[in-house]
């Protein structure tokens, strides 16, 4: 375990998580924005549309382990419904977003970004998730206003997702630094621990048990490399602090 030059995060359930989540409030706010409605949808008719492109489509495409962009899957979704916004694609998935949810921040994820930033150590993010990387940079940098990310990554960017090692090494490309120099920490022990530790950067299994119940673990397992197992960010504070001395 060296002391690391670069440490990489997940996003969801890692720096932050969705407490109240309401996706008829996230369409709500949308339908405000409407310049087009000539089908005068309701809440409900972009439910059983969203049922259609995101509940089965954009489903069976992950499975595969694969991603889409979410733009896209909202422009196929509101064209679908003959719907047209006074907002960019960014701001769609923004309002939609924060309606939808406030955010939280999880637990010392603040304290643990400030210490990494005390002590020169370079951050970054990579993320599973439909949002693109420029609407997550806006809720980290609202949420976690000291942040110093270097990078955020979704896995709708790039169309692949974790634990596929491409998004690892696109990182350390974009890092400029050796996999040995760098930490990925996540609360996923496969696509997090496993997919990170494939390439020699070394994983930290962060096992939080806030608002874990909208995770399906039955298919999660025990990672089968070497990590650091952390249930609080203080833990990870400490381990660090003694890898300095």
């Amino acid at each position: 375990m060296n002391y690391p030059k670069m440490v990489i995060f997940d996003y969801g359930h890692t720096l932050l998580y969705e407490p109240d989540w309401n996706t008829d409030r996230g369409n709500e706010a949308l339908l405000k924005y409407a310049v087009k409605n000539p089908n005068n949808c309701t809440v409900e008719d972009i439910t059983k549309g969203a049922e259609l492109i995101f509940g089965e489509h954009v489903t069976n495409v992950r499975k595969l382990g694969y991603d889409i962009s979410g733009q896209n899957a909202n422009k196929t979704l509101y064209d679908y419904l003959g719907i047209e916004f006074s907002l960019t694609p960014v701001e769609t998935e923004t309002v939609f977003w924060d309606n939808a949810s406030i955010g939280a921040i999880m637990p010392n994820a603040d304290k643990i970004l400030d210490y990494l930033n005390e002590n020169g150590i370079r951050t970054a993010v990579i993320s599973n998730l439909l949002w693109s990387g420029e609407a997550l940079t806006k809720r980290l940098d609202r949420l976690l206003p000291n942040n110093k990310f270097e990078f955020v990554m979704t896995s709708s960017d790039y169309f692949i997702c974790k634990p596929n090692r491409i998004l690892f090494d696109i990182a350390l490309q974009k890092s400029g630094l050796s996999a040995e120099e760098v930490w990925y920490c996540g609360d996923n022990p496969q696509n997090d621990v496993e997919g990170a530790a494939q390439i020699g950067i070394f994983p930290v299994w962060y096992d939080n048990s806030i608002d874990k119940d909208y995770i399906d673990r039955v298919n999660e397992r025990q990672p089968q490399c070497d990590h650091l197992y952390i249930k609080e960010w203080d833990e990870m504070i400490e381990v660090l602090e003694d890898l300095k001395k």
